[in-house]
């Protein structure tokens, strides 16, 4: 199954690959949280995106940077899929890994700040920010949300991350949580 996680690691990348010069730096990191942030219309002294920064920094220096194998700043799609499968191995380390970042991206996603993310609020934020084709926001929302409520809430959204980044399943709903999977 390490062939689907590197499918999922591969669209991350892009996704994260800001200015699509074919490498990931701190920048890089730094503006995706941007990105999300100004989809979400709040200010960047906010609380929410001042967690947001400092959460992706962390996450820069503690998971990232230690991919970059040459030392040049910069994490080519090897250096971060070699990488992740290195240090995603254990989803019990989720918490430690990516659940402080995952919260501040919840908050943010979270326009009304019900603690829930209903569909409107998902394809806004997912759309926009994160670059997940309009009419695939629907589909990947209503696959996520497993008990069928209309709502994600904290503890699906940390499902699906937990899923994407650490899970084999090939059917798993989260698989497509940053665009569809192809291959």
């Amino acid at each position: 199954m390490a062939v689907l996680r590197d499918r999922k690691y591969q669209q991350w990348f892009r996704g994260a690959d800001t200015d699509g010069d074919g490498v990931i730096t701190r920048q890089d990191v730094l503006r995706m949280g941007e990105r999300y942030i100004a989809a979400r219309s709040a200010g960047p002294e906010s609380e929410t995106a001042q967690r947001l920064i400092r959460g992706l920094d962390a996450f820069w220096t503690q998971v990232i940077a230690p991919m970059d194998q040459d030392g040049d700043g910069r994490i080519d799609l090897r250096e971060m899929t070699e990488g992740f499968r290195q240090a995603l191995t254990d989803p019990a380390r989720y918490p430690q890994q990516i659940q402080s970042v995952a919260d501040c991206y919840f908050d943010l996603i979270d326009l009304d700040g019900n603690e829930k993310i209903d569909r409107e609020e998902f394809q806004q934020i997912f759309g926009l920010a994160g670059d997940l084709p309009f009419e695939d926001c629907t589909e990947v929302f209503n696959a996520l949300d497993l008990d069928g409520s209309g709502t994600l809430d904290r503890a699906e959204f940390h499902r699906a991350l937990a899923e994407f980044f650490y899970g084999d399943d090939p059917d798993a709903p989260a698989n497509h949580l940053f665009g569809r999977v192809v291959g």
